[in-house]
C-alpha cells in the first residue's frame, strides 16, 4: 500500500500580496498588458525565450529564469524551469520555519504567482503533426509549475489562461493580492486542465499504438447556468464547454433553456447539412428535439400562397432564407407553435419580419444583418433567443453522452446525404427519379436523420410535408406522418381556403381551426368555442369530399430512417399521394417491399445508410 503523506504545516491567509510573478506562455493574447498591470504593482518579473522576448519589447524589465537561476536553458530549451530555485520558490510552504530556513539557506525567493499555459499539443496534432514533432510538443515544465503552483494555491496563484487575467487584475486592485478563494478557483482549473492536456497526450499516444484507450479523460468548463433541466425540478443544471474548446454557438439575445438548445443543436445541424446538400437555402421549425418542418427555397404555388396566409406579389418578394423558413413553419403550423427555429445562411430582415409575427421561443443561424436583429431582440418583450452559431465549429470525430452512471461513446453521425446516395433506383420507373425528386428525397432524408427514431419523413417541393417521430413500429409512423401529410393537402382545399374568420382571430387560432375543420371530430362543448370564429359557420368537410380531393394527391416523397420491414408502410404511403421511396434497404423483405412499390407505381432508392437518432 502507497505511503500516505502527512500535511505540512504553515500559516494560511486570506490575501496574498503578489511579489515575484513567472511567466511563460505560448498564447501572448494580453499578456503584454497583464504584466504591465502587475510591473505598476512592484511585482518582480520573471520570463523564459519568447515570453520574456515580447515582454522587453513592450518597455518592461524582466529577469531571464536562466539568469534567476544561475543555469542556462539546455538540451533545445527542454529543460528551463526544472530547477530548485524555482519550484522551491513555489511549494516552499510559508510559515513553516523548516521550509522557509531551507530556502533562505539555498538562496530561493517565494513565487507567489505562474501565469503559463501548455506546449499546444492538441494543435499540433490536429495540424498533421508527424510523430516526433507531437512528441516535442508534449509540456514536461509547464505542468510541473502548474501542478506545483495549483498545489501550494494557499499561498501561490496558477494563471493558465488570458480569460482569467481580468479576474485576477480585479481581485489584484481591490484587495492588495489574491484571494484564497480565488486561488483555489485557479488551481481547480488548473488541474483540470493538466487532466485533459495528459488525457490527450494518452489518447493520441494510444492511437499511435492501435491500442484500447485505458483511460479516456474529459474536462468541462461550464459556460453558463440554464433554470432547469428537462423539468423545472431538475435543478441544478447548465452548459459546458470540453475545456479549451468553444460552444457551437454564441448567444446574442434571451436566456436559453435546457430544451431551447437540445433543439437549436439539433435544428442547426440539420439545416446546415441541408443547406450544403442541396445547394438552397433551407430552414427548421423544432419542438422537442424533433423537427415539425423542414425545406428549402423553392418558390410557392399560387395555392400554397392562400394557405399560407401570404399574398402571391409578397411571395414573390421572399428571399430565399425567408422563403425556406415560411415553408419549413407551414409544414406542420400547430405542431410549431412555440418552436425553436434554424436557417442555413445569415438571417435577413424580410426573415425576420415572418418571424416576428410567429409565436416562436429562438432562431440559430450563422448571422444577422442589423436590421433583422434589431427585429427579432424586441420579439417576446427582448426575451426572443438570437443564436449566432460558427460555421467552422469542429465538433470532433466522437461524442459522449452519460445516462445513468454510464457514458456511451460513438463515432458522430456525420454522413451528409447527398444525391449520390439516390442512385441505387431498385424499381424500373428509374427515369422518373429527376433531379426535383433527388432534392425531395435528400429534404426527407437529412430531415428524419434529426428526428427521434423510429421515424419516417413525407417531402414534396422541397419541403416536409408530414413527420412522424419516435414510434416503435415503422407502420405506425407511416400512420401519424401520413395523417399530418393529409391535413397538409387539405388545407389546400377551396372549402377550408373559404374560411371566412371574424376580425380579431389571431393567426395560430386560425391555423388551428382550420385543422379541427379538416379532422371534423369537435366535440359538441368544442364546437360552440370553434363557431364563435366565424362570420358565418361553415358547412362541414365530408368525408366524400375530403376522399375526392386526397384521391388527386401525387408527387410525393417518403423517407424511412431504416429499412421498411414489411410492405405494409408501402401500402399505406399509397394512401396520401406517394410516387417516391427513399429508404437504407437491406431487409430480407426488400423484395416483398420493392414489388409493393412497382405495384402502385412508385419509384424507390436504396441509399445503404441507415439514420436512427436517440
Amino acid at each position: 500500500m502507497a505511503h500516505i503523506l502527512s500535511a505540512v504545516a504553515g500559516s494560511q491567509q486570506d490575501i496574498v500580496p503578489t511579489t515575484r510573478a513567472l511567466i511563460s506562455v505560448s498564447d501572448k493574447t494580453g499578456i503584454v498588458e497583464f504584466c504591465k498591470f502587475l510591473a505598476s504593482k512592484n511585482v518582480h518579473l520573471l520570463s523564459t525565450g519568447g515570453t520574456a522576448k515580447k515582454l522587453r519589447e513592450a518597455g518592461l524589465e524582466v529577469m531571464d529564469v536562466s539568469e534567476y537561476t544561475a543555469s542556462p536553458e539546455c538540451l533545445d530549451g527542454r529543460v528551463k524551469t526544472l530547477h530548485p530555485k524555482i519550484h522551491g520558490g513555489i511549494l516552499g510552504v510559508r510559515g513553516n520555519k523548516d521550509h522557509e530556513a531551507q530556502m533562505e539557506e539555498q538562496g530561493i525567493g517565494k513565487i507567489d504567482m505562474t501565469i503559463l499555459n501548455l506546449y499546444p499539443f492538441e494543435q499540433t496534432v490536429k495540424g498533421g503533426g508527424d510523430f516526433n514533432q507531437c512528441i516535442e510538443n508534449i509540456d514536461i515544465g509547464g505542468p510541473s509549475m502548474l501542478r506545483s503552483t495549483a498545489k501550494n494555491h494557499a499561498a501561490t496563484t496558477i494563471v493558465t489562461s488570458p480569460d482569467q487575467y481580468d479576474e485576477v487584475t480585479k481581485c489584484i486592485e481591490e484587495n492588495g493580492g489574491t484571494t484564497l478563494a480565488l486561488r483555489k478557483k485557479c488551481a481547480a482549473r488548473a488541474f483540470s486542465l493538466s487532466a485533459s492536456y495528459d488525457s490527450g497526450i494518452a489518447n493520441w499516444f494510444n492511437d499511435q499504438l492501435g491500442e484500447e484507450k485505458p483511460v479516456t479523460t474529459r474536462v468541462y468548463k461550464p459556460e453558463f447556468p440554464l433554470k432547469y433541466g428537462c423539468n423545472p425540478h431538475q435543478k441544478p443544471a447548465g452548459i459546458s464547454s470540453v475545456l479549451n474548446s468553444k460552444l457551437p454557438f454564441e448567444v446574442l439575445n434571451g436566456v436559453p433553456g435546457y430544451i431551447n438548445l437540445l433543439d437549436a443543436a439539433n435544428a442547426w445541424q440539420l439545416v446546415k447539412e441541408l443547406g450544403e446538400a442541396t445547394g438552397l437555402a433551407a430552414a427548421a421549425s423544432f419542438k422537442h428535439v424533433s423537427p415539425a418542418g423542414a425545406a428549402v427555397a423553392v418558390p410557392l404555388s399560387d395555392v400554397e400562397c392562400a394557405a399560407y396566409e401570404i399574398t402571391i406579389e409578397a411571395a414573390k418578394e421572399l428571399t430565399p432564407v425567408a422563403l425556406a423558413y415560411l415553408r419549413a413553419r407551414n409544414a406542420d403550423p400547430m405542431c410549431s407553435f412555440g418552436d425553436f427555429a434554424a436557417v442555413s445562411d445569415i438571417v435577413d430582415e424580410a426573415t425576420a419580419k415572418i418571424l416576428k409575427k410567429e409565436v416562436s421561443d429562438g432562431i440559430i443561424a450563422p448571422g444577422y444583418t442589423p436590421e433583422a436583429f434589431a427585429l427579432l431582440k424586441s420579439k417576446k418583450g427582448g426575451k426572443f433567443i438570437v443564436l449566432e452559431a460558427s460555421k467552422d465549429y469542429d465538433p470532433g470525430q466522437i461524442e459522449y453522452r452519460e445516462v445513468y452512471g454510464m457514458t456511451f461513446s460513438q463515432k458522430r453521425n456525420d454522413i451528409v446525404i447527398t444525391k449520390d446516395h439516390m442512385t441505387q433506383i431498385a424499381t424500373a420507373k428509374k427515369e422518373a427519379v429527376t433531379d426535383s425528386v433527388v432534392r425531395d428525397m435528400i429534404v426527407a432524408s437529412i430531415c428524419i436523420k434529426y428526428t427521434q427514431s423510429n421515424s419516417v419523413g413525407f417531402a414534396k417541393d422541397g419541403m416536409m410535408v408530414g413527420v412522424g417521430a419516435g414510434q416503435q413500429s415503422r407502420v405506425d409512423c407511416v400512420k401519424l406522418a401520413g395523417s399530418k401529410v393529409k391535413t397538409w393537402y387539405l388545407r389546400q382545399h377551396e372549402k377550408v381556403l373559404a374560411l371566412k374568420f371574424k376580425a380579431g382571430v389571431k393567426r395560430q387560432d386560425r391555423v388551428n381551426a382550420r385543422v379541427r375543420y379538416i379532422e371534423g371530430d369537435l366535440t359538441p362543448e368544442e364546437r360552440i368555442r370553434w363557431e364563435v370564429q366565424f362570420e358565418e359557420v361553415p358547412e362541414p368537410l365530408t368525408a366524400e369530399e375530403k376522399k375526392e380531393f386526397m384521391s388527386k394527391a401525387e408527387g410525393i416523397t417518403i423517407s424511412s430512417d431504416a429499412f421498411f420491414p414489411f410492405r405494409d408502410s408501402i401500402d399505406h404511403a399509397s394512401k396520401y399521394g406517394v410516387s417516391y421511396i427513399v429508404q437504407p434497404g437491406g431487409s430480407v423483405q426488400d423484395p416483398q417491399v420493392t414489388a409493393a412499390a412497382e405495384e402502385y407505381g412508385m419509384a424507390m432508392c436504396f441509399t445503404g445508410v441507415r439514420l436512427f437518432h436517440h
